[in-house]
């Protein structure tokens, strides 16, 4: 009997601090909806926790229309989107010959990659502005996705490197004896097998590229390049902020990252799981 009533309490004591974590995580997203409904005066004279007297819809059209936030989410998908797909592809391609493929060269190009890891991007921005100014490539998406991708690729290949590394290397030369091709092996073998290694790599590289924010800034001036973060920061300024067009583009801008988490819980879950397993 005190069995149960000791696994009833623990089960009690564990939902309850479930809750509280649960209303924790919501709570700021409730809030910053609400606010978004107000005007800015009113969000200034009244209590911060108080209702909208009148709810104010116009922010969000204001927002999408007039401050271009279309064109700015638009941007974000495109970079977000071919930067995740590109670093996985590229990024476990190099993973593959850095394990699988004998070369003199491989540990000399493998450290150099893995040096990158250690740069900050406060390091690099004034010669990366420099080159991209020679080059024509500033105020270009391009000119944007390289260095998105190059900034990215590093933690690629140490993540996938040292997880290709354990796969057994018999199941690759039973392939190269049936006559696959290298590109076939890893198409068909290894990136099947290294899924989990890759869903947490899109997870990082897809929150760092949605919220990316300093170099962006530095690489374009104007809206038709520029992604959700520069359009937000458009509604603050040294003397006033237009708070509650602010919180409804911040709204619009956290959407797409509930829905990614949404539809990919279950691979995010896996993917997390099995890459903490395997480290």
């Amino acid at each position: 009997m005190d069995v149960r009533r000791n696994n009833i309490g623990t089960q009690i004591a564990i939902y309850f601090v479930m809750a509280i974590f649960t209303v924790l995580a919501i709570y700021p997203l409730l809030w910053l909806v609400i606010q978004s409904f107000k005007t800015t005066q009113e969000y200034l004279t009244t209590s911060k926790l108080s209702f909208p007297s009148r709810w104010y819809g116009q922010n969000y059209p204001y927002v999408w229309g007039v401050a271009h936030f279309g064109t700015l989410f638009l941007n974000s998908i495109v970079y977000t989107a071919i930067t995740v797909i590109t670093t996985i592809v590229l990024g476990f391609m190099a993973s593959f010959a850095f394990a699988k493929i004998p070369n003199k060269l491989t540990p000399l190009l493998h450290g150099l990659f893995i040096i990158g890891i250690l740069l900050t991007l406060q390091s690099i921005l004034v010669p990366l502005f420099l080159v991209e100014m020679s080059t024509n490539l500033l105020n270009t998406r391009l000119g944007v996705l390289i260095p998105y991708i190059g900034l990215a690729l590093p933690m690629a290949i140490y993540l996938g490197t040292d997880f290709i590394r354990g796969i057994p290397g018999a199941i690759i030369e039973s392939a190269r004896i049936d006559g696959a091709k290298y590109l076939r092996i890893f198409s068909s073998i290894i990136l099947p097998m290294a899924a989990p290694v890759a869903m947490t790599l899109g997870i990082i590289t897809f929150t760092g590229t949605w919220n990316e924010f300093l170099l962006i800034t530095i690489l374009t001036d104007h809206y038709s390049t520029q992604s959700i973060p520069v359009g937000i920061s458009k509604f603050s300024g040294a003397l006033a902020s237009d708070y509650s067009r602010q919180f409804a583009a911040l709204v619009m801008g956290v959407i797409p990252m509930i829905l990614f988490y949404v539809i990919f819980r279950k691979q995010i879950t896996k993917g997390v799981a099995a890459g903490a397993v395997k480290g």
